[in-house]
């Protein structure tokens, strides 16, 4: 399977917002799990009673077509995935920014903002190829690092980051007004030079 990333134009957020970001909560790291992960550890999940869905997009303003009434997002980079011309998947890499949160304290950081696999290729290496093109346009940009931001409730993205090298680096229990259940997790990953 060959999979195809290209760059995509915002004009296009519409067409990127056809792969789904949602999934099933069956399992969540607890504390003593989270503490584990910064130390760089295998951290145990623990299973939910009840998997539950969980849809970034369904919260007001989080839509990708939302994102430019937020967002000057001119300057983002968004790539596209597809297989035999086909989309299966995406990423956005914001760099220098200022509007954006995450990077007011690290000027020559990346933040992965946004990266979906549509549910039947996730996987089979479709996530793998825009994370390494996710670090080819934040070398590019001449960044020292990426950062991405997920939550405890998100356990197989918290593995696939820490699979990549990223190390746990802060957890912001109420970091989510709406969501008081949910801790956020910012990971980062420093890159060498080479790709």
């Amino acid at each position: 399977m060959t999979v195809t990333i290209v760059e995509d134009s915002p004009l296009r957020l519409a067409e990127y917002a056809t792969v789904p970001i949602r999934f099933a909560v069956a399992e969540v790291f607890d504390d003593r799990a989270l503490a584990l992960l910064a130390r760089g550890g295998d951290a145990v999940a623990t299973r939910v009673a009840t998997p539950y869905p969980k849809d970034y997009d369904a919260h007001p303003g989080n839509r990708p077509t939302d994102w430019p009434n937020r967002f000057d997002v001119s300057a983002w980079t968004i790539l596209a995935a597809s297989v035999n011309g086909q989309r299966v998947g995406g990423a956005v890499v914001i760099h220098g920014d200022p509007q954006i949160d995450l990077l007011r304290d690290c000027p020559d950081c990346a933040l992965l903002w946004d990266l979906r696999v549509e549910p039947e290729w996730r996987a089979q290496g479709v996530g793998s190829a825009l994370l390494h093109a996710v670090e080819d346009v934040a070398r590019d940009r001449e960044m020292r690092s990426i950062s991405v931001e997920t939550q405890q409730v998100n356990v197989p993205a918290c593995r696939f980051y820490a699979r990549h090298g990223f190390k746990l680096e802060r957890v912001v229990p109420d970091a989510y007004r709406d969501l008081p259940q949910e801790i956020q997790l910012l990971w980062r990953k420093t890159l060498s030079g080479d790709s």
